[in-house]
């Protein structure tokens, strides 16, 4: 059984061939470490509790209403509920293929045949729009998310295609694909959604089946957005939702985070598919300029709570960050498909700190409560959430079992199910090696089969050995990714040990059974600047450790206010013992003072002149691994800690 990757290279004759190829799923196996420990609490928590809570929060039954002809009386959850169905069962798809379960086929052939018979005659298919007596089919597309959750299906049964696992679920998702083609083609409604998604659904559908057509009605989606089909909003206009410029004009990323970065990534696919280089490269540029300018040091984006948006270049507030988990995951998207595309080392780089920082963040270390914002700086403990309902508050510093929006727990299980694809790939000349995990790898280059073994105690050690495990007499190239992070690293490759820079290493030779490759990465824990433009941490440090963004938590430092510490640039930051609580982490110490507060009636004038304030009180404070935080009690926390040798 073939189980290919997320993305497929381009299919079409007039495609822009990527440079670099994404081998079968099950291509790569994770068998120990940490991406493998995630992968199990994937399996064995976050997915059955996906599955449990939308079960228990009736956004399941509404299939069974609307098949029972209850929707306007049963009917639960927000407009775009379908879409964590859709998500989840994709994430079974991909679990199902890593790891064969009978539980998981029997519970997609349960949903399979739900949707089959909810579903109309002509296709269309949503449990909040179009039955009798409720709201009219398409009459709000800058807010009713129906191609938004369209789109998610059609996901679901890509994956199912490349799979072999819920066959059915194919034909639902082709009736509805063509229903949309037939709805919304060039005959059709001028319209577009409010939320992109449906845009690289299509073409993954296309290049999953060869039908024509979903590239097609994809590539007019994404020439219509821009040019003001939808509504004004009160989150500053129509770039709230990229409608206010089109996509070929755009310098950045703008609007809501989520949303721009969908359809970034569907436009990329267009791009490549359809062969329009020009497009292509207006799409990295746009990207590029985001991470270099609206991108927090986690890789999280979005830094406005009003909207879940964009702020403006460098207008990354700490506590203010939003960095919802989706924008992470979508984030990835872009940048694994631009890898693909470009060939880039730092696209893999850009897909490891968002990884290890924004993604892996959100679940709680027993996968149940999740993070749907992922701020960098927490000043009071965060608020319980309300037991046994959906929590409406996705800014209080507490994981959440689940939210009246739970589109981010879904995301996650999606992700990480397939997070296999993301680790390599392969072209006509070898195997490249984009992030690192402790399994093994088979793959195919020019017909030619190559296996490997990669054994690594990373994130928290920096050594990677790779070893040959299936070649045969003809050279081919292994190529390693060397971080942009690290500052020092070394090759061995049998008694050769050679200096290395960040980008990647490629080893070129006729290679034997048992041929091992080293690469030694630098983990020394680092002191960070911010760019002197983000106002709002000018005069601060953070602190990473490999791929690893840090964090002061109040847990580790009772009785000291985290607003008042203050951290001393002449001492380098050390490993430390794991605290307690946190047994399977490297925390580092840094040196630094406890300020006392400062006497005075009023904040803007605090200490103005210097009354109550001392040196300050040396100190040691402990970080942790920024994902781990809140893992041990309500807490406070921050990641960018002031100078002591800046005035407060």
């Amino acid at each position: 059984m073939s189980v290919v990757a997320p993305v497929l290279p381009g299919a079409s004759p007039q495609a822009v061939p990527n440079r670099l190829n994404p081998p079968p799923l099950t291509s790569v196996q994770m068998t120990g470490g940490f991406w493998a420990d995630v992968q199990r609490l994937n399996r064995e928590s976050i997915i059955p509790h996906c599955d449990s809570s939308l079960e228990r929060v009736g956004w399941v039954d509404n299939f069974r209403a609307l098949v029972e002809g209850e929707a306007g009386t049963r009917r639960r959850g927000r407009e775009f509920s379908d879409s964590e169905i859709y998500k989840t069962m994709e994430a079974m798809v991909w679990e199902e293929a890593r790891s064969p379960s009978e539980d998981l086929r029997r519970r997609l052939g349960e949903y399979t045949e739900l949707l089959a018979t909810a579903q109309a005659e002509d296709g269309y298919l949503n449990t909040y729009y179009g039955y009798d007596g409720g709201p009219v089919r398409y009459e709000d597309l800058a807010w009713g998310h129906e191609l938004y959750c369209a789109g998610h299906l059609l996901q679901a049964a890509v994956a199912a295609i490349r799979t072999g696992a819920a066959p059915d679920l194919v034909g639902v998702a082709r009736r509805l694909a063509d229903h949309v083609c037939e709805e919304f083609g060039p005959q059709g409604r001028d319209g577009i959604d409010g939320h992109p998604e449906i845009e690289t659904a299509l073409v993954e559908l296309y290049r999953a089946t060869g039908e024509h057509r979903y590239l097609d009605q994809a590539r007019l989606f994404v020439e219509r957005r821009g040019h003001r089909r939808l509504g004004d909003t009160m989150f500053k206009g129509r770039d709230y939702y990229q409608d206010d410029v089109p996509v070929r004009e755009a310098t950045v990323l703008v609007g809501h985070a989520v949303r721009a970065l969908y359809l970034t990534a569907g436009a990329i696919d267009v791009a490549v598919e359809t062969g329009d280089t020009e497009l292509l490269a207006t799409c990295r540029a746009q990207f590029d300029r985001t991470l270099e300018r609206r991108t927090y040091l986690t890789g999280g984006m979005g830094s406005n709570h009003h909207g879940e948006t964009y702020g403006e270049d460098f207008e990354l507030p700490s506590e203010r960050a939003y960095a919802e988990t989706c924008a992470a995951v979508a984030s990835i998207q872009v940048a694994w498909r631009l890898l693909l595309a470009t060939g880039d080392p730092r696209y893999g780089d850009v897909i490891e700190r968002t990884l290890y920082n924004n993604v892996v963040s959100s679940p709680s270390a027993d996968g149940r409560t999740f993070f749907y914002v992922n701020t960098l700086h927490r000043r009071s403990p965060g608020i319980a959430p309300e037991a046994g309902v959906p929590s409406l508050r996705r800014t209080d510093g507490t994981r959440a079992p689940w939210y009246t929006t739970s589109c981010c727990p879904t995301n996650v299980a999606r992700l990480v199910a397939s997070l296999g694809a993301y680790l390599v790939t392969t072209d006509d000349t070898g195997v490249q090696l984009h992030q690192y995990a402790t399994g093994e790898i088979d793959v195919v280059v020019q017909g030619r089969p190559v296996g490997l073994a990669v054994t690594t105690g990373y994130p928290y050690d920096g050594a990677v050995v790779v070893r040959v495990t299936q070649t045969d007499d003809d050279p081919w190239d292994l190529t390693l990714r060397v971080p942009g992070w690290c500052r020092r690293a070394s090759l061995v490759v049998g008694d050769e040990v050679r200096d290395v820079e960040s980008g990647e290493v490629t080893v070129s030779r006729t290679w034997a059974l048992g041929d091992e490759v080293r690469l030694e990465l630098d983990v020394t824990p680092r002191w960070v600047r911010p760019d002197p433009r983000v106002d709002h941490v000018r005069g601060c440090l953070a602190v990473e450790r490999g791929p690893l963004v840090y964090a002061a938590e109040s847990v580790d430092h009772p009785g000291a206010d985290l607003d008042l510490v203050s951290v001393d640039p002449s001492e380098p930051p050390v490993d430390a013992p794991a605290p307690a609580g946190l047994p399977d982490v490297v925390a580092v110490r840094v040196g630094g003072t406890v300020r006392s507060a400062p006497v005075s009636g009023w904040a803007s004038t605090a200490g103005g002149d210097g009354a109550g304030e001392g040196p300050g009180a040396p100190t040691d404070l402990t970080l942790i691994p920024y994902y781990r935080w809140a893992n041990r009690g309500s807490s406070t926390m921050r990641v960018w800690l002031p100078r002591t040798d800046v005035p407060a």
